[in-house]
């Protein structure tokens, strides 16, 4: 069987290459595809010395800098890869990978991390914080993001198997693109991130410093409990606004992006791990439940696959239901009150759902369920899991795919 594994672009290991990384362990011989490939010499060890193949965004101008404000373009660069030659394509996508384009004889299998969230439910965001309401920059965004949807969800009819990293996405996945996904959690790497040491009496928040995250708000929440301690980790570019509202609490300390033992050391001997966003899954949650550590988590999103909160049994943490500072300075004096009940080793299981090897395996379950045995007798017989019956198909239209292609 041939394989190939398609991603987004390659410019840092972070999160969704993680599960690149779990893909190419599953199927070592497969070749890598990507819209381009930026990757700094000391974060390609994953791929092993595998080349990656890249589209015309690659050569751009500026591309490596600035291959992001290429994204009207990315659709028609990931129709051009060929990928006639592979049995099963797995792509991991977040934006325009899944757009490949794979025939009737073929297997598309696609991890999405997200749909195109600035272009469907949070575009409006998007254009405020970007400055891009109004004027004529503002009306060609729109313009652009209305091309981005209706490729994006053509698109994705073109895939045979979709695949959500949590509960969330899958309905996102419903809402904008109709079809059904199957839940496969992402790996995480519980075993760097182990219980020990005694707890300590602070709270912790480690997280990019990026405005989605509301670290702001957690440090809000903290200067109204001066008697209660904060440590803030990570760094990115709310970090000097995040420092100024915490310049004036002495019992906020931020660090910044510290080494990766100290993060551990710190969270793992924290009361609790602090999370405000609304985030598609929320690998950091789960690295805290595996070092034993409870976590307080917005009620949305991904946190909702995660923990476990009273009166569930055995808990591990628990949810506030607004990004309100007062929501979380509820939060704690209720965590506080609950956390008898919660146990490490509790937290710990609960972080043993998300392990490399239940990913391993569950995705090479999706292509056992999807694609059989071949056989000499018969062609290959799979189908999409949602797609109708064979008895149905004769009397069911086939709608046209009408891709736009940008100029």
């Amino acid at each position: 069987m041939k394989v190939a594994v398609v991603h987004e672009w390659l410019d840092s290991y972070a999160g969704s290459e993680r599960v690149v990384e779990q893909l190419l362990e599953i199927w070592p011989e497969a070749d890598l595809f990507a819209v381009c490939d930026f990757l700094p010499p000391g974060e390609r060890a994953f791929l092993g010395g595998r080349p990656v193949r890249t589209t015309f965004i690659q050569r751009l101008p500026f591309a490596r800098r600035l291959f992001r404000w290429y994204l009207p373009l990315m659709p028609l660069a990931i129709e051009q890869l060929d990928l006639a030659g592979y049995d099963l394509v797995v792509s991991s996508s977040h934006a325009v990978a899944k757009g490949v384009l794979t025939g009737p004889g073929q297997l598309h299998v696609s991890y999405v991390h997200s749909p195109m969230r600035y272009a469907w439910d949070l575009q409006h965001q998007y254009l405020r914080q970007s400055g891009m309401e109004s004027g004529l920059k503002g009306a060609l965004t729109r313009w652009l993001l209305h091309r981005l949807r209706v490729w994006d969800r053509s698109s994705a009819a073109g895939v045979d198997v979709l695949l959500a990293n949590s509960a969330y996405i899958a309905e996102r996945i419903r809402k904008v693109w109709r079809r059904n996904a199957r839940v496969v959690h992402p790996p995480v790497d519980v075993a760097s991130f182990l219980p020990g040491g005694a707890r300590g009496d602070h709270y912790v928040v480690a997280s990019r410093m990026v405005p989605y995250k509301r670290v702001d708000l957690i440090v809000e929440a903290f200067r109204a409990m001066p008697s209660r301690r904060l440590v803030v980790l990570g760094d990115g570019p709310e970090l000097k606004r995040v420092a100024a509202a915490a310049a004036a609490a002495p019992n906020i300390e931020l660090r910044g992006r510290v080494p990766h033992a100290e993060l551990v050391e710190t969270v793992r001997t924290a009361r609790a791990f602090v999370f405000a966003a609304e985030e598609d899954f929320g690998i950091c949650m789960v690295e805290a439940q595996a070092c034993g550590t409870p976590v307080i988590a917005f009620g949305r999103g991904g946190a909702r696959d995660i923990l476990r909160e009273p009166p569930d049994a055995a808990p591990t943490g628990l949810f506030f239901a607004e990004q309100s500072a007062a929501c979380i300075v509820d939060a704690v004096e209720r965590f506080e009150a609950l956390s008898p009940a919660i146990s490490d080793g509790d937290c710990r299981a609960n972080a043993e759902r998300f392990t490399r090897d239940k990913f391993r395996r569950a995705m090479r379950r999706v292509v056992a369920d999807h694609m059989p045995e071949p056989s000499c007798a018969s062609p290959s017989s799979w189908r999409p899991a949602d797609a109708p019956a064979k008895s149905e198909l004769s009397s069911t239209p086939l709608p046209l795919r009408a891709v736009p292609m940008p100029k």
